[in-house]
């Protein structure tokens, strides 16, 4: 699958703007658009989720530990561990799940 940038589409979940880039039926790509007053709960979901950060920097907490990340750091979090991420300073971060978060398509 070959999705052109200006086919990606743009969504938004829990407050939080993101781009799907694309997902087949074992992955997706999204790219997250953090801003400040985002904040996403804590949660957890059933995908693995790896991510890469391109911009901005966050604390991101991995099953009650807490990371300070910038730009290229990534991060893994097994699927249904409890995570979330604290935006310090706004940016992007490339996330991908598996299998593909049904919430988000």
């Amino acid at each position: 699958m070959i999705v052109k940038s200006e086919d990606a589409q743009r969504r938004s979940f829990l407050g939080v703007d993101f781009v799907l880039l694309s997902h087949g039926p074992e992955s997706m790509v999204t790219k997250m658009l953090y801003k400040k007053g985002d904040n996403p709960p804590l949660h957890k979901h059933p995908n693995e989720q790896s991510g890469y950060v391109i911009s901005g920097e966050y604390r991101i907490i991995i099953d009650n530990v807490g990371h300070k990340i910038g730009p290229g750091d990534s991060y893994s979090i097994p699927r249904d561990v409890e995570h979330s991420i604290e935006i310090i300073e706004p940016g992007e971060v490339l996330d991908f799940f598996s299998p593909p978060r049904k919430d988000y398509l």
